[in-house]
């Protein structure tokens, strides 16, 4: 027999709290939601933290508040199936955040004081070494890097960490060099027709890019997808001036088609 909704009366977080409770109910709840686990969810979380991300790229406020709750909901069932478990609840992972706010920010919750944003920075690095350390996890400086981010940003974290104790090139110039020698060597790999060893040599090319952006301070992950906006965009330019002529792409060629999207990147800098 269905059951009526949390009450309107309970603050809207507790609502979620106990929606998710008789979602996972093991006889009245949602026999989808019952057979979940960590692992099963996790790709959810993850696509969810992505459309926030895509919600926050298009500047719709609207959506981003929806794309939020998604995202908030994840954490609710996380919790959920841990408290199940007898592991943690979610006051404990609210708890836990809320410690680590204030332990990383001794300027504004304690007496420490920083000259700048580098200072700061530098602190808020030697705080988390600090937290590490005492995990005192397995692997060395890069063994809790998580395996399960996109490989870019991982790339870029490991760069990071291993820049951190002075493995590191010194200079944009440095890199670029390094990046231009493995362009070298994938190009080598093609012409010898060893595919193998050329998408091993387009890794290295890709982690080089990676340590190229973290050197700039760009997130390459921000500008792959500002770039795929662009490609998205410029080839609409080009199945739209094809629709003018009666034609399309599968019907045109790389003249011509090449043709519109210079076009389109001049009306782009127009």
């Amino acid at each position: 027999m269905p059951s009526p909704a949390p009450s309107t009366d309970l603050p809207p977080l507790e609502q979620l709290l106990e929606i998710m409770r008789r979602l996972r109910d093991p006889q009245h709840g949602c026999p989808w939601d019952r057979e979940q686990t960590f692992a099963t969810i996790a790709p959810y979380t993850v696509e969810e933290a992505y459309e926030v991300a895509d919600a926050i790229e298009r500047g719709d406020l609207d959506d981003l508040k929806d794309e939020l709750g998604d995202l908030l909901l994840q954490v609710v069932f996380h919790a959920r199936i841990a408290e199940e478990r007898g592991d943690f609840a979610f006051a404990d992972v609210a708890q836990a955040i809320v410690d680590k706010m204030v332990r990383r920010h001794p300027h504004v919750f304690g007496d420490a004081a920083y000259a700048d944003g580098r200072a700061q920075l530098a602190g808020w690095e030697a705080i988390k070494a600090d937290e590490r350390a005492a995990k005192a996890r397995s692997g060395g400086l890069l063994g809790d890097v998580p395996v399960g981010l996109p490989a870019l940003t991982r790339a870029v974290k490991l760069s990071k960490r291993a820049a951190g104790v002075g493995f590191v090139w010194p200079t944009v110039e440095d890199v670029v060099a390094k990046l231009n020698e493995e362009v070298a060597e994938l190009e080598a790999e093609i012409a010898a027709g060893d595919l193998d060893k050329a998408r091993e040599e387009l890794g290295d090319v890709l982690f080089v890019v990676a340590n190229l952006a973290r050197t700039l301070g760009v997130e390459p992950e921000d500008a792959l997808r500002l770039t795929n906006a662009k490609f998205v965009r410029r080839f609409s330019h080009i199945e739209a001036r094809l629709a003018e002529r009666g034609s399309s792409p599968a019907q045109s060629d790389l003249a011509e088609m090449d043709a519109l999207w210079d076009e389109a990147k001049a009306l782009e800098r127009g």
